[in-house]
Order: structure tokens, then C-alpha cells, then sequence
């Protein structure tokens, strides 16, 4: 047989054998796609699926404050999946916090303030680190102040009872005040004694704002 004729049929014989391993390939990727869902459908199962932030989470009746008119605060129960990790459950309450109040005269904080990150200290100090925003677009006076810090306040003390006192960062870093009147530069008490906290001693259901002075850093 002729050289030539040689080489020709050992290259078909190696184009037939790509061919037939492609084929296979083929094979495993069309039964592959028939037994599972398409991207597309996959990626509409997730969109419909109820989001789940932790394994832990629970479905609970959350306790939410928001403004309530004549410089008050009252809790709102919002049925919440909250972590029972206290950093993730303090995380999904403050944006419940930020992000769904029932009427836009309820806000207490900013629109647009993010909570950047959350983290416990061994002692219980819960340090919660907000955006610019928080600061930048919080009207100036101690009534409105006031109520920002008193919501995120009376918002993680009520879900998350293990804390014990709260810094407010801003991007990383302490400020003095939130915008000009309520000082930022200490600790504010979370759940108090009663014999300690004005606040724990009022009825449940509405609290007023209080006059919020951290305690000092070298407590």
C-alpha cells in the first residue's frame, strides 16, 4: 500500500475516533440537561424562593421601632426569619429597620444609610458600622437624633437580648455626634436593668424618646 495511502486512512481512523468520543460527550450532555432544570427555570426557582440569610433562621414576630408622632417611638411586630447567631439576627432587624418602615412618616433613619457591617464583642459590645449617610442626611436637633438612636436602640434590645451596650461607627470611624446634637463618641446601654433604664420601666407598647448619653469608653 502506498505510503500516501497510509497516512490518509490513519488520519481518518483518528478523525472517526474524535468523532465518536465527541459523540459521547454529547450523549452524557443531552441526558445531563433532560434530568435537570434549565438555568433559566433554576434561575426563576430562586427569585421565587423565600431568601433564607442563615441556616438558623426562624420565623419570629420581630419588634421593629419606628417613629410614632409626638417624639415617640412604638414597636411594630413584623413577622421576620431572624438568625439565632446574634451578629446575623441584629443585621436582618437594623435593615428591616432602615429599609421597610409602614409609612414613610415613620422613618427614623435615612433612606439611604447602609449598615455597613455588625460585629459582637466578647463583653457583649455590639459595634454597628453605618454609611455616610446615617450622619450626612439626618436632620439636625435633638429630637431627630434622638429618634434614630432610640430606634436602632430599642430595636436590637428587643430582639437580640443578649447585647449589653452599642457603639455607633460612621464608615470605619467614631464621630463626635450624630449630626450636631447626640454625642456618638461613647456607649449606649442595651438591655438595662430595669432599675437603670427609664425606659424599661414605661409600658411596652410606646416609649418615649430619651436624652441618649453614652456611657464613657473606659467603662
Amino acid at each position: 500500500m502506498p505510503r500516501n495511502l497510509k497516512i490518509a486512512l490513519g488520519i481518518l481512523t483518528v478523525a472517526v475516533l474524535i468523532g465518536l468520543a465527541s459523540l459521547g460527550r454529547l450523549h452524557e450532555r443531552m441526558k445531563h440537561l433532560s434530568e435537570n432544570p434549565s438555568t433559566d427555570e433554576q434561575a426563576r426557582r430562586a427569585v421565587l424562593a423565600p431568601p433564607i440569610a442563615t441556616p438558623t433562621d426562624v420565623t419570629v414576630q420581630a419588634r421593629i421601632f419606628w417613629a410614632a408622632g409626638a417624639d415617640r417611638l412604638a414597636p411594630v411586630s413584623v413577622e421576620l426569619p431572624l438568625s439565632s447567631d446574634p451578629v446575623e439576627r441584629s443585621k436582618q432587624v437594623l435593615n428591616e429597620l432602615i429599609s421597610n418602615p409602614p409609612t414613610p412618616e415613620q422613618r427614623t433613619l435615612p433612606a439611604d444609610t447602609t449598615l455597613l457591617d455588625f460585629y459582637i464583642l466578647p463583653d457583649g459590645t455590639a459595634i454597628a458600622d453605618f454609611s455616610d449617610a446615617l450622619v450626612a442626611e439626618t436632620p439636625s436637633g435633638i429630637s431627630s437624633e434622638e429618634s434614630t438612636i432610640d430606634s436602632i436602640v430599642e430595636t436590637l434590645q428587643s430582639n437580640v437580648p443578649s447585647l449589653h451596650r452599642l457603639k455607633i461607627l460612621i464608615h470605619g470611624q467614631e464621630v463626635d455626634t450624630l449630626a450636631g446634637h447626640v454625642d456618638l463618641t461613647g456607649f449606649f446601654d442595651l438591655n438595662a436593668a430595669p432599675a437603670q433604664s427609664a425606659a424599661a420601666s414605661l409600658p411596652s407598647e410606646t416609649a418615649p424618646l430619651t436624652s441618649r448619653i453614652p456611657q464613657s469608653a473606659d467603662r
